[in-house]
């Protein structure tokens, strides 16, 4: 058995005052303009009909009560949908990891960028929403649309357990970790802060994703002590990066 302390666990300590290393100032060094490339060649996309029947098929899925989301990654600072309750709540079992490799969205095909999933281990923080009452097809259907293209994107959409504290919530999550998902890859966070502080795609870079993400998650009182390290690196990146191309000589 595989101890838990070689899993990434936010930090259960008081959060101190040090701020951030990745700044929106080196944020906007990355931002370039990209063109959309597209789908790759092969890959099959949902038609509406295909949406409205993966909703279903999740809703056969779910127990009877109210629809909660757990979000613990973009959907915390771009939620792009209604919710009437939110409260912080941790999955036991899973970590965040930036293991989704992109050539699309936050990547390009000369340069691919990654996106953050669950993967297998420890504990994740984060918060879960709870969204209105009624045609809750409807509401899953909207969140299929942002978060997945197609048949292949649905492997890694699951209902997973949510402890509130005060519950136990079943909670439709995104981008949870399975073998069936044939773009995942496992990287050490200096390899992952090398990506993240160079890849730029049509709706941004990978350094913005993770500066807003740890930036939400800090207002909330959580440190993914892993996130915290990355953002310091992608910050140095950043910085050796972008020095080392104004100190060249003019020719």
């Amino acid at each position: 058995m595989t101890p838990l302390s070689l899993f990434p666990e936010p930090s259960r300590l008081r959060l101190t005052k040090s701020p951030m290393a990745l700044t929106a100032e080196l944020v906007a060094r990355c931002h370039r303009a990209e063109p959309d490339p597209g789908p790759e060649q092969g890959y099959s996309e949902f038609t509406e009909a295909e949406y409205d029947a993966a909703a279903a098929a999740l809703m056969r899925q779910k127990a009877p009560g109210p629809l909660w989301l757990f979000a613990y990654g973009s959907l915390i600072w771009k939620p792009d949908f209604d919710s009437v309750e939110h409260r912080r709540a941790t999955v036991h079992g899973w970590h965040r990891a930036f293991c989704l490799e992109l050539t699309r969205w936050r990547g390009s095909p000369q340069r691919p960028g990654l996106m953050m999933g669950l993967q297998r281990g420890g504990r994740c923080d984060g918060i879960a929403y709870r969204l209105p009452d009624g045609d809750h097809a409807g509401q899953i259907g909207r969140l299929l649309r942002r978060e997945v293209s197609g048949p292949d994107g649905m492997h890694a959409v699951r209902w997973l357990r949510a402890d509130s504290g005060s519950e136990k919530l079943q909670a439709l999550t995104f981008w949870v970790g399975t073998a069936e998902v044939d773009y995942l890859v496992k990287l050490p966070l200096t390899e992952v802060a090398h990506i993240l502080a160079r890849a730029c795609g049509h709706i941004g870079s990978g350094a913005e994703y993770l500066f807003h993400t740890v930036s939400k998650l800090e207002e909330f009182g959580i440190r993914d002590r892993n996130l915290w390290r990355l953002q310091q690196l992608v910050a140095e990146e950043i910085r050796q990066m972008t020095e080392s191309i104004t100190a060249e000589p003019r020719r």
